[in-house]
């Protein structure tokens, strides 16, 4: 198990070599685990969370499905929006773009945001 998450950390650091969020295009970064699904909206200029959402907070039921981080993704798009967000820079965090990662973006294009 230990050789895919570190697998993971490398397609990671590669990914994030390229890309860079900033005031006017923050960088939505997706973490995915067994249970759970985590969305993060970041200004990688100063360093600091803007927005998140994840299958954690209340309301939620299932945490590990697409239906969940679907919905991930809406909620986290109507936060952003609220905050002036519309345009991001999508980070998959290593993960394959497939699965509930995919749902994730899709969902945050349906609530608005632009990447």
């Amino acid at each position: 198990m230990r050789k895919s998450i570190n697998a993971r950390v490398k397609r990671h650091f590669v990914v994030r070599k390229k890309i860079k969020g900033t005031r006017e295009r923050p960088r939505l970064n997706v973490f995915r685990s067994a249970k759970h699904i985590y969305a993060q909206v970041i200004d990688d200029c100063s360093g600091t969370t803007l927005v998140s959402a994840s299958t954690m907070e209340k309301g939620f039921e299932g945490g590990g499905n697409k239906k969940a981080a679907r919905a991930v993704g809406e909620l986290v798009a109507k936060k952003a929006k609220k905050f002036g967000i519309s345009k991001v820079v999508f980070d998959r965090g290593g993960y394959l773009y497939y699965g509930r990662v995919r749902e994730l973006a899709e969902g945050a294009r349906e609530g608005g945001l632009e990447f």
